[in-house]
């Protein structure tokens, strides 16, 4: 066994939503401002996910005031732009000089097959020019493609999965599918396997189980680099709702025997990849706040902490 002590970095996505800004009961009386919530959050965590990132690209300047107000070994994983992972994408949410290059256009959305290839090339320029001062700065952890439902597995996704890692030479990738046709009994092992190929992080999901948009917890390292579990909780009746907040679809809160469940399944992974992330996005209110908190307590009567 490995004598150095796993590296296991426990946190949430975002911390700037509506519910828990609203709450109170995880930024003191008086941390209003953008800058004064973000320093404490990383004096609670050495983690978070960027999920603003999205639904808008971060300006650079943005990205850097990140930088600046964290702890020099705090970490970062920023989620895709929503039209590189196969979403639709409202056109007010492309940057201004792409919405104009595009010209007059008849629907509402836009997708990336059918943008021209110019304003692709664009697109991915502006991502990555948002990405430069995290990865300067030695914070960039993984930037994470949450892909659409309707993204089966097939020829054409692989192609474009294949695209975004050639984008993206110097980053790790993280990918999770929100289509049960990558892991069905006919395809897992062969999901697991283009996925090592291509050195992406396999993306453990705790989510609801008996839907097509739910794939399943597959604990596998599948680039040694990284683990990474993201955990939305398991409110069936939830999953799938329409809401224009987040938050309802991931009202859950886990119990603590949950919680030392996984830690030792998180434990296990940490044996074969040199770091684990854990990532809540029960997002309502301060659950994922509380439970990470919790999950690092056990994982410290475990482990000693990386």
């Amino acid at each position: 066994m490995d004598p150095r002590p796993p590296r296991i970095l426990v946190g949430t996505a975002s911390w700037t939503d509506p519910t828990l800004i609203k709450s109170g009961k995880f930024y003191p009386k008086g941390c209003t401002s953008s800058e004064a919530r973000l320093r404490h959050y990383a004096s609670r965590f050495p983690i978070v996910e960027v999920n603003s990132s999205y639904y808008a690209l971060p300006e650079p300047a943005t990205s850097q005031l990140w930088a600046e107000r964290t702890p020099n070994d705090f970490t970062f994983n920023v989620k895709a732009f929503r039209l590189f992972t196969g979403h639709q994408t409202p056109l007010e949410a492309l940057p201004p000089p792409v919405r104009e290059a595009l010209g007059p256009y008849d629907r509402k959305n836009v997708y990336y097959k059918d943008m021209p290839a110019p304003l692709v090339d664009r697109m991915w320029e502006l991502f990555l020019d948002s990405l430069l001062p995290l990865r300067a700065a030695g914070k960039l952890g993984a930037v994470h493609f949450q892909f659409a439902p309707w993204m089966m597995v097939g020829p054409p996704s692989r192609a474009h999965i294949e695209e975004c890692r050639a984008r993206l030479p110097d980053d790790l990738l993280s990918v999770e599918f929100r289509h049960q046709s990558w892991f069905n009994e006919r395809h897992a092992a062969k999901t697991l396997e283009f996925e090592r190929r291509l050195g992406l992080v396999n993306v453990v999901v705790d989510s609801p189980q008996g839907f097509v948009n739910s794939i399943g917890a597959h604990w596998a390292v599948t680039q040694p680099k990284l683990a990474l579990v993201r955990l939305h909780g398991r409110n069936a009746a939830t999953w799938n709702i329409k809401s224009n907040a987040a938050s309802d679809r991931f009202n859950y809160d886990y119990s603590d025997d949950e919680l030392t469940e996984i830690a030792h399944r998180i434990a296990a992974l940490a044996q074969e990849a040199d770091a684990v992330h854990a990532i809540f996005n029960n997002n309502y209110e301060d659950q994922g706040q509380r439970n990470a908190a919790t999950l690092r307590r056990i994982l410290d009567d475990m482990l000693p902490r990386g």
